[in-house]
């Protein structure tokens, strides 16, 4: 945590869908970064120790998906909460690691910040 607001980095390669998508966690009260894939990411996280959050897609160029990604985080930067996200693929639960949540696309802006706010309010780590 930041200044008392949760962070949360966006993993998204569409800009559209990224921009969208941070104004989401601003709406929601959090302080939002941006990373337009899973390699960019990972640079974020080991820049910074404040990240409580990821919300990341799953299809994305480079060298992991969003769901090899949310994995390395969760190895890497255990107290880390996540979210995943797919237009395409379907995303099964087990598919994920422990503690993770999956949406598929196009989904329910409330039902992210409801799920935000649900993993910041158990994954608390100041």
């Amino acid at each position: 945590m930041k200044n008392g607001k949760a962070v949360v980095l966006v993993v998204e390669d569409s800009a559209i869908i990224r921009m969208s998508a941070v104004d989401l966690v601003f709406s929601a009260g959090y302080e939002a970064l941006e990373a337009c894939d899973a390699d960019e990411a990972i640079r974020i996280l080991e820049a910074r120790n404040d990240i409580d959050l990821v919300f990341t897609d799953v299809q994305m160029p480079g060298t992991m998906d969003g769901i090899k990604l949310s994995h390395y985080i969760r190895d890497r930067w255990p107290p880390v909460r996540l979210i995943v996200a797919s237009g395409a693929a379907i995303l099964e639960q087990s598919d994920l690691p422990t503690g993770s949540r999956a949406f598929s696309k196009p989904y329910d802006n409330h039902a992210i910040t409801d799920a935000m706010a649900h993993l910041l309010s158990i994954g608390k780590h100041d």
